[in-house]
């Protein structure tokens, strides 16, 4: 089986690992500092704070910003559930829109319909690799006094009109295995905020400055230095990794140009990273994907139920109405996307592509509108 994605994990890794068990020194120290003083400076940010994952990072940003109960935060349904989970964890509630039918990302046009006076923030989500429309958030949430959180957990590296994602809000980023930058599991955020940045360091550190002196109520969101060391190692190599994902990506746009499908959509201004490659393959899909994995090609949905449908968030009675959301889920496909992905793989995947979506094309995929 291909998978849908595999870790770029070798010997320098290991070596950078065992350094630091000979060291003796396990715990978040030099090399976690490192890590987040050079990832402040690859995305532009004044700092960068790592945790031990992306959800917690969101968690961190949501608690230092005082969201509270009966807060509402602007989000989209189509993400993975960790978006809505982290603003749920403070008892404020996500406010859910629609995404655009070509990008996946929020539709920014509908966000001003959605504020509400007990709204506090916007919450856009970078998904695939994709940076949301920055310009027409930034400009609403700074008229209507909002903050802008990034949930960039997919987008390491991705730009918006020349700026990397995390250096427009506050950014949270996941480090999992099979992230475009991974550490085995951690996280970063990202902020230009000093105070904010302060808080955090202290928050994540079980509220400790000085050793047993704890200022305030913290927990340990704490990253190692086993991780940090690994993230040092793919750090020095993203840039020629996300390349090689975008090479990958142009051969299956090329491939599939002739099909009834629908390829990725990358705007003027934008750089895609993708983290995944998604097709719009229509009403049929499931039975596409079934295919596929028969023939050895480790295709996967994202997300096959959106967060507003599912049970714990229909039974807080946060409905949406979200057609494209929906739309997406129905009829989308990931393909295995990793930079150690071989030509001759890659061959069996568009083969087999090819061969699942013309066997079902009397359902072809339509525009979506």
């Amino acid at each position: 089986m291909i998978p849908i994605a595999r870790p770029d994990i070798g010997e320098d890794e290991v070596a950078a690992v065992s350094d630091v068990l000979r060291s003796g020194m396990l715990a978040q120290g030099k090399r976690v500092a490192e890590l987040e003083a050079r990832w402040a400076d690859y995305c532009g940010a004044k700092h960068a704070i790592a945790t031990s994952n992306g959800t917690l990072a969101l968690m961190a940003i949501f608690a230092g910003i005082g969201l509270l109960p009966g807060d509402q935060v602007i989000t989209v349904s189509h993400t993975f559930a960790a978006t809505a989970n982290a603003i749920l964890s403070t008892g404020a509630m996500p406010v859910f829109v629609d995404i655009e039918p070509d990008t996946y990302l929020i539709d920014a046009a509908r966000i001003e319909a959605a504020i509400t006076p007990r709204t506090r923030a916007i919450v856009p989500v970078h998904l695939f690799g994709l940076v949301a429309d920055m310009d027409m958030i930034t400009a609403l949430a700074d008229r209507h006094g909002l903050i802008v959180v990034e949930d960039a957990c997919q987008a390491h590296g991705a730009t918006f009109r020349g700026r990397r994602a995390g250096s427009f809000g506050h950014g949270a980023f996941s480090l999992y295995a099979t992230k475009n930058l991974t550490t085995g599991e951690g996280g970063f955020i990202t902020t230009n905020d000093d105070r904010l940045a302060d808080w955090l360091r202290l928050y994540r550190n079980q509220g400790m400055r000085a050793r047993y002196q704890f200022e305030m109520l913290g927990y340990n969101y704490r990253m190692t230095d086993l991780n940090a060391a690994i993230g040092l190692v793919q750090l020095a190599k993203l840039d020629r990794n996300t390349a090689r994902r975008q090479e990958i990506a142009a051969d299956y746009d090329r491939a599939f140009a002739d099909l009834p499908v629908r390829t990725p959509v990358t705007p003027d201004g934008r750089t895609h990273v993708f983290h995944q490659y998604i097709l719009d393959v229509g009403p049929e899909r499931d039975a596409i994907v079934a295919e596929l994995r028969d023939a050895g090609v480790g295709a996967d949905i994202y997300y096959p139920i959106p967060v507003h449908r599912q049970p714990y968030i229909m039974e807080r009675g946060l409905h949406a109405d979200l057609p494209m959301t929906d739309a997406a889920a129905a009829r989308t496909l990931a393909l295995p996307m990793f930079p150690g992905l071989s030509q001759a793989e890659q061959a069996t995947v568009v083969g087999a592509v090819r061969t699942a979506v013309l066997r079902h094309a009397g359902a072809a995929v339509e525009t979506v509108a």
